[in-house]
């Protein structure tokens, strides 16, 4: 399953996601975890020092070789400088699975230990002084959308993304690369006008949209949210003394979380793994070349210096059979 957590600075959904990752590993299941906010907190929300945090290997360092990699033996594909970040995959193509070694993995995957489980972290990378002022985060998180793009996910598997703040999560087609987004929402009027504009921009194509109300402090706070929200509420994530003692730099056993908030965590694994049943491959990949042809027309053909349309492969999709032929034979 791939599942996003989006919502507005200072909502909580890095740490909603942390702790979503964390009661994934606890339960044996595999998971990779993606830092793909343009302040990159995951890392440390996961338990690392900000030192560890800051030597950690950034996909957009990296992308020429994660380029051909996934470009494997496509035949039109002519060279990894043709690719893009929408380039989608195609017979030749390697592809990327959650529990295997790769040199993408080898290159930008960092295991973390967790005290119950562990995890892989991949990271897009911190704004530098030389992005400052001549640098589009979107080409930061381009990366991810390459990866999820090439990436065959079966049940029981988790890829979750902690994306950036605000409706930045729009501003490319990586929003429509997850079987399922948790838009975690206080219950503000500020918090609740960014659930409309998510849910505007999510309508047109088929997002699944699930709202996790976070700082919920009694009942008027979750009479608000089933008010202004409705059914897109699935669940509500109240105080938690355990999440201030690791905003404080402690590292409490995930065992000592409040029963209440644990519970929350998993009604949240029970809505992405009743997703997996509303999967659509041909749809997925089909969304994903409607976003590469937008991308070469309004820039990339220009930029590359050739028609990327022709990258496209009108009888793979991702996830059927040819794909896993695609995957093997790369």
């Amino acid at each position: 399953m791939k599942i996003a957590f989006v919502g507005k600075g200072g909502s909580g959904k890095t740490t909603l996601s942390s702790l979503f990752i964390r009661h994934l590993a606890a339960t044996g299941r595999p998971v990779i975890a993606v830092d793909a906010d343009i302040n990159q907190h995951l890392g440390p929300a996961l338990g690392l020092a900000d030192a560890q945090a800051a030597e950690l290997p950034a996909l957009g360092a990296h992308l020429p070789e994660i380029k051909e990699y996934l470009r494997g033996s496509n035949p039109l594909i002519r060279s990894a400088e043709e690719m893009i970040k929408t380039t989608p995959p195609g017979r030749g193509s390697r592809l990327l699975r959650i529990v295997e070694e790769n040199p993408v993995y080898a290159a930008c995957a960092r295991p973390i230990a967790l005290d119950e489980g562990s995890v892989r972290l991949l990271v897009t990378g911190a704004f530098t002084e030389e992005d400052l002022g001549v640098a589009c985060y979107h080409s930061k998180v381009g990366a991810v959308e390459l990866l999820l793009n090439h990436l065959v996910d079966g049940r029981d598997e988790y890829v979750v993304t902690d994306m950036t703040a605000g409706s930045d999560s729009f501003a490319s087609g990586l929003f429509t690369r997850f079987d399922l987004t948790f838009l975690v929402v206080e219950p503000t009027r500020k918090g609740v006008s960014v659930y409309h504009q998510y849910k505007d921009y999510a309508r047109d194509f088929d997002v699944q949209l699930r709202v996790v109300g976070n700082k919920v402090q009694g009942p008027d706070d979750l009479d608000f949210l089933r008010r202004e929200v409705g059914d897109d509420l699935l669940t509500a994530f109240g105080h938690s003394d355990w999440v201030r003692r690791l905003e404080q730099g402690a590292e409490p056993p995930l065992r000592a979380l409040e029963p209440g908030n644990r519970t929350v965590l998993e009604r949240l694994r029970e809505e992405a793994d009743a997703a997996h049943e509303l999967r659509d491959a041909r749809r997925y990949t089909e969304q994903a070349v409607l976003f590469h042809l937008r991308n070469a027309e309004s820039w990339a053909n220009a930029k590359v210096g050739i028609d990327l349309a022709t990258q496209v492969d009108h009888e793979f999709v991702l996830g059927g059979e040819q794909a896993a032929t695609a995957g093997a034979l790369g």
